[in-house]
């Protein structure tokens, strides 16, 4: 059976294309792209320019990177005509997306660094905003992806950088079609592209009937108009996924047509906050709505979403800093509020702010409650009812309440259906792992039950619940010790950090303090902080295992702690903190206390930046509810638990690390110091099905060894011994090797991550696998290198995952090392030891290219050192490897 060749899926696609109204048209040289954009923005803005305006217009088109030009498309150029009049140029129809003029094209053909030939290409009014890549069936779409990225780099800016105009890249080798927004190189990755799907959430994957549901004119006019949103803080453009589309326009249909409340459920980690953001914006604009109030239930959430809806559109919220400045914006034009429910509380409550609000009580009001299993159900929810009469309550939530999880308060027990009604959309843990829109759970319950374990500790967890056992000075030093003894091996040699969920303030403290005096005694170096309140109920909560529905955070300015001690415990640990980072925080004021919340959550949200110290890194958050709701940091991947969890409290507070990030962060990581197994398949069974715990869980150790030994088994297949892989007879031999290795790597990337792994477990030996790496990275340089001859490859485009085999261990301080030994070391053990950096080197990504430099100073300049200390210097004036690591 012989393969559809790319041309035919081109061709097919165009002519689709034709028949749902898209002009073809032949433009594939840089002149007759330019002469088609003049004619079609005569057209569009019923004018005709003169060659000399039509320069002035290229000339302006010409600025900017992607992000500001996607600015310069949703708005108008003032051009001066040749008679010296003013003539505003429209690009785009933002607010009648049908107005706009579609064509398709194929085949253009640019010169830049390289000639690069386009495949298919969307142009809207003449300018390419959208730019289809294709690869025949049976190969990776991930090509397609890397293709993209290398017209980016080698034509994308030529011919006035109309090609950066492009707002979205549509891959597709005919069977899997995926869609992602335009963004600068360094932040693309294959992770952030998304497949369509349809309102159950059915992916839509076949070329042709993805471009019938997606490039129908009206749908894709829709989504550049409204569902690109612009990020301010990083300067991406974002795309909304197609369950946020669903969701966002299902509430404005609501609004516009109805009376009736709703509420979505999307799973935790889904972009919640994009989805009711873009709501909030659209519903803002519209006539009939009076204002949009946007609730969070905490202080920190407050300042959290402000910075983030600031970032989708400059300015758009400002923070009410206390209950008067939120009944000024709702005295005043403000269309969009952002505000707690516990300012709200106080500002419908009777008394102080009472006539300042009565104007607004027969007025058209949206409220959308974020995260609104935990804020909607006590007496507020009915305060805010009975205040205004004209009004419609939307929710969001990752979990809502069930009669199963509902807890009763005075008010009875009431569920998320109760309070809201009809749920608009659903998009729950199961579809969102299945799109790799979030990261499937590894746990691992570490006690004395296992039936098999490599641990060197015998912690007590199976069936004791009694305090004593619990609490015990013994259990509470082997969890510490374990955590620092495995730490490193979860979070990937400290590329990530974790948080350590426990069960109350007292034995945080207790905690804290024994990490603290192990590390003064010198058994770990790690960066430890805690932060906590305390509220009355907590120990009630605890009892339950659910996360407080209100919980007193620490932006709150009213806390209460338990006793004078815990303060100053809690100061005490602020102060080791300060110590560390050279801050200067404390209790003393609310404040403070919560610039000191938003300084241990922003070290961890800016570990994703770019350009992150690492000086500025922090290994383990201690809590006891705080971060465990509502706080996301990609590169968080670890959450430790001594602490009773059940329903939402479980899933919420294991969701921490289970967000997205590259292909080296496979899963989230959980690791129980208690037996949460039935809590934890009861909370599955809740939010999605009974039978979707494979699908949420990583299976157990020993079939993640099975799944290795398989990727083995294949690879010995194509290539029976290292040796063999120089001799494979063409390219496409070489393609399958890559592919093989490739999967061996990611099944090592996972099965490494548990604490039982041992080679002995798999049917390869580590020796064997750097020497299978080391060709593989031979690979990699022959691909690299026939790539700067421009000498076509087959491997060109493909992905090999190399931060997968970075080894972090091999740094320069670890080399050095290595030296010294060297230099101690006598006759064979000399050999022996010089074979093993030799061998180092040739295995890690980034210091390959200096092996020669680093041999010929093991040769040359090692034996005249007489000092080993004075080897770093030598070192680095030898071989400049410092300077540049």
């Amino acid at each position: 059976m012989s393969y559809q060749s790319e041309a035919e899926l081109e061709n097919k696609l165009v002519k689709q294309l034709q028949s749902k109204g898209y002009d073809r048209v032949t433009v594939n040289s840089e002149a007759s792209v330019l002469a088609n954009l003049k004619s079609r923005l005569e057209v569009f803005n019923d004018t005709t320019f003169s060659e000399k305006e039509f320069g002035s217009i290229l000339n302006h088109l010409a600025k900017g990177n992607v992000f500001e030009k996607a600015k310069i498309l949703r708005g108008r150029y003032q051009l001066t005509r040749d008679n010296e009049e003013s003539f505003w140029v429209l690009f785009f129809n933002s607010e009648d997306w049908t107005r706009n003029l579609f064509q398709v094209t194929n085949q253009i053909t640019q010169e830049g660094t390289y000639k690069n030939r386009y495949d298919v290409t969307i142009l809207v009014n003449g300018l390419p905003l959208v730019q289809v890549e294709l690869k025949r069936r049976g190969l990776e779409l991930k090509e397609a992806f890397k293709q993209i990225n290398r017209y980016k780099r080698h034509s994308y800016w030529n011919n006035y950088g109309l090609f950066n105009f492009v707002q979205l890249f549509v891959i597709s080798n005919g069977v899997d079609t995926k869609y992602f927004s335009n963004n600068p190189l360094q932040t693309l990755t294959f992770k952030q592209t998304f497949f369509w799907a349809d309102k159950q959430n059915r992916n839509i994957k076949e070329l042709l009937a993805f471009s019938k549901a997606f490039f129908d004119t009206a749908h894709l006019g829709k989504m550049l108009s409204r569902y690109i949103v612009h990020n301010e803080t990083h300067k991406i453009l974002m795309v909304l996924r197609p369950y946020q589309f669903y969701a966002s326009e299902a509430i404005i249909e609501q609004v516009k047509t109805s009376k009736e409340n709703g509420y979505i459920w999307h799973t935790t980690g889904s972009g919640k906050t994009l989805t009711s953001f873009k709501a909030s914006q659209i519903l803002m604009d519209l006539p009939q709505v009076q204002k949009v109030v946007f609730v969070v239930d905490k202080k920190d959430l407050d300042y959290q979403t402000m910075k983030e809806f600031n970032s989708f559109k400059k300015d758009s919220v400002d923070v009410t800093d206390n209950t008067n400045s939120l009944v000024t914006q709702f005295a005043d034009n403000t269309k969009l509020i952002l505000t707690t429910i516990q300012k709200l509380n106080n500002a419908i409550s009777p008394g102080r702010y009472q006539s300042r609000m009565e104007h607004l009580q027969d007025k058209r009001m949206v409220f959308i409650f974020d995260e609104c299993h935990r804020s909607q159900f006590g007496d507020t929810h009915k305060k805010i009812t009975s205040f205004f009469n004209n009004l419609q309550l939307f929710g969001f939530t990752g979990t809502p309440i069930f009669a199963d999880n509902a807890a009763k308060n005075d008010l009875g027990k009431r569920t998320t259906k109760d309070l809201f009604g009809t749920c608009l959309h659903k998009y729950v843990i199961t579809d969102a792992i299945r799109d790799q829109n979030v990261l499937r759970f590894s746990i691992e319950y570490i006690g004395r039950y296992k039936r098999k374990s490599n641990t060197f500790v015998d912690i007590e967890v199976e069936d004791i619940d009694t305090k004593e056992v619990l609490e015990s000075e013994q259990r509470m030093e082997k969890i510490v010790g374990y955590i620092i003894k495995y730490h490193d091996t979860k979070t990937k040699n400290r590329d990530y950090s974790s948080i350590f969920a426990v069960s109350s303030i007292p034995n945080l403290i207790r905690y804290y303090e024994l990490f603290k005096k192990k590390k003064e005694a010198g058994e770990h170096d790690l960066r430890i902080a805690t932060i906590f309140t305390y509220g009355a109920n907590e120990e009630d909560e605890e009892a339950q295992g659910l996360l407080p529905d209100t919980a007193s955070m620490a932006a709150e300015p009213m806390v209460v702690y338990k006793t004078s001690h815990t303060r100053e415990k809690l100061d005490e640990f602020i102060e080791d903190y300060n110590a560390m980072y050279n801050t200067a925080f404390s209790t003393r004021d609310s404040k403070d206390f919560e610039n000191y919340f938003k300084d241990l959550s922003k070290r961890y949200k800016n570990r994703e930046k770019v350009g992150f110290k690492e000086e500025d890194r922090l290994d383990i958050i201690l809590v006891v509810n705080m971060f465990l709701t509502g706080f996301d940091a990609k590169k968080l991947n670890t959450l430790y638990v001594d602490k009773n969890l059940r329903h939402h409290g479980l899933i919420q507070a294991f969701s921490r690390t289970n967000r997205i990030l590259d292909e080296k962060k496979s899963h989230g990581e959980i690791l129980s110091f208690r037996n949460l197994k039935k809590s934890t398949d009861e909370a599955i069974a809740l939010f999605s099905n009974k039978d979707a715990k494979e699908e949420i869980l990583l299976p157990d150790y020993e079939q993640i060894t099975e799944k290795f030994s398989e990727a083995f088994i294949e690879l010995l297949k194509i290539a029976p011994t290292v040796k063999s892989v120089d001799n494979l007879p063409s390219e496409e031999e070489e393609l399958e090797f890559v592919q093989a290795f490739r999967a061996l790597i990611r099944a090592k990337n996972v099965l490494t991550s548990y604490t039982d792994f041992s080679w002995e477990d798999v049917p390869m030996d580590e020796q064997t696998f750097e020497d299978y790496k080391s060709k593989y990275l031979d690979l990699y340089e022959k691909a690299k290198g026939d790539h700067q001859k421009q000498k076509a490859s087959i491997l060109d485009d493909v992905d090999f995952e190399l931060e997968l085999i970075h080894r972090d261990e091999v740094n320069v301080a670890y080399i050095l090392k290595l030296l010294a030994d060297l230099k101690l070391a006598k006759g064979q053990s000399a050999v022996q030891q010089k074979k093993q950096i030799l061998d180092l080197l040739a295995g890690d990504v980034e210091l390959r290219s200096k092996r020669e430099l680093i041999e010929k100073f093991i040769e040359e300049n090692l034996p005249k050192i007489k000092d080993i200390d004075s080897i770093p210097d030598e070192f680095m004036t030898s071989t400049g490897v410092i300077s540049e690591y």
